[in-house]
């Protein structure tokens, strides 16, 4: 219930991703918001302020003459009430309208009431591609954005006209996503940050490789809530099938030595490194060129393997970790006594903050408690889900930067 308490204006205009504003209400409620709708009158034409008002168990308000307010001031009245506004679909009619602060209908006229310091604007445009990549959308865009209206961004692909490209509105999930990072405090502003996740493969033959249980579901959690809490986010991501966090850059590596380079590279520009990834300790001295068959003898093959070069360690003790501007978080899963290996762990790996878990039992699953470790001691974060969990670790690692 990410948006438990939040109410949020949706205002619709005209286009035909108004049917996704539909499932868009749906999900906001379900993460704990209020939902009002208000639509103008060309959103009519698209979807029926009868689906709005059943879907978002409110009535839907359309006209700047709505008698149902007391006051007749439902531009006044509406506004005052929210916490935000959220105009899906944004049309590039209503964008043109927002610049010039018309007020002809009641959306646009609320837009223009609210107030500006206490009730952001978001604003998810749709529209054909030609119309999203004009000179006119575009500088009004800029405008907006530079008067403090919040864009969630546009996708690209197959439009109702027939068209391909850039303008369509965002999905739903992809939206909401947006809205619940626009709540999070933004305690990483300015930073980036890098974050590993999930297991590494280390090849014996061409299909066969030493890998481990990680699921990456943390380290992706961790990804999403340092970019919901305002960083700039690299994520390097061992072979997993998860969905790329909203506004987070993904590097895809399969080994721990092509894991080792593409960090050690984005380590450069980082100023926090999160080292979640389960990383093998040893890999096959050599991997066999084709698959290794079996013999007939009824004996496993030899295999002589090295130890892999430890990621944590090498970043830790990297220049830019020593002089303090990277800060290294690193990850510990052990199967018993947490917090003596995690203590051990952090002396050993030489950084300021070890992050203990139990697993693999947790491995695949969508909670976890944590331990935080530092050289004051130790910190419990009870067991919740891990967005959740990655969430407070965010907060935890901002608190200490501050320090």
């Amino acid at each position: 219930m990410d948006l438990n308490g939040k109410h949020i204006v949706l205002g619709l205009t005209g286009g035909i991703a108004c049917y996704k504003a539909a499932e868009l209400c749906r999900a906001l409620i379900k993460e704990g918001a209020t939902v009002q709708v208000v639509m103008t009158e060309a959103a009519a034409q698209f979807i029926t302020p009868v689906t709005m008002q059943a879907l978002s168990n409110r009535p839907v308000f359309d006209s700047q003459w709505d008698a149902r307010e007391e006051n007749n001031m439902a531009h006044i009245n509406l506004s005052r009430e929210a916490d935000a506004i959220l105009i899906a679909p944004c049309s590039a009619d209503f964008m043109a309208k927002l610049l010039h602060g018309r007020a002809d209908d009641l959306l646009s006229l609320m837009c223009l009431a609210r107030p500006i310091a206490t009730v952001p604007l978001l604003i998810a445009p749709a529209m054909n591609r030609e119309m999203w990549a004009h000179p006119a959308t575009q500088r009004n865009l800029a405008q907006l954005q530079s008067d403090g209206a919040y864009l969630l961004g546009v996708g690209s692909g197959f439009q109702a006209c027939g068209e391909t490209g850039d303008g369509r509105m965002l999905e739903p999930q992809e939206l909401l996503q947006d809205v619940v990072a626009f709540f999070q405090p933004k305690v990483l502003a300015g930073q980036h940050v890098l974050v590993t996740a999930g297991p590494t493969f280390e090849a014996i033959d061409p299909v066969r490789g030493i890998t481990n249980l990680s699921s990456g579901k943390m380290g992706f959690a961790i990804a999403r809530a340092a970019q919901e809490a305002g960083a700039q986010v690299t994520l390097v991501a061992g072979p997993v099938s998860l969905p790329t966090p909203r506004g987070v850059t993904r590097v895809d590596v399969k080994s721990a030595q092509n894991m080792l380079v593409a960090s050690v590279d984005h380590a450069q520009a980082a100023s926090i490194f999160i080292a979640t990834a389960a990383v093998a300790d040893w890999r096959p001295a050599q991997a066999a060129d084709q698959k290794i068959k079996k013999d007939g003898s009824g004996q496993p093959p030899t295999l002589g393997f090295v130890e892999n070069t430890d990621i944590l360690a090498t970043i830790a003790q990297s220049s830019r970790a020593k002089s303090g501007a990277l800060y290294c978080v690193g990850f510990a899963a052990e199967s018993h006594d947490l917090l003596a290996h995690a203590t051990a762990k952090r002396a050993r790996k030489g950084v300021p903050l070890l992050v203990g878990n139990i697993g693999p039992a947790t491995f695949g699953q969508d909670d976890n408690a944590l331990l935080l470790v530092d050289a004051q001691g130790a910190k419990e974060i009870p067991r919740n889900s891990k967005l959740a969990l990655a969430r407070l670790l965010v907060a935890e690692i901002a608190a200490r930067l501050k320090k």
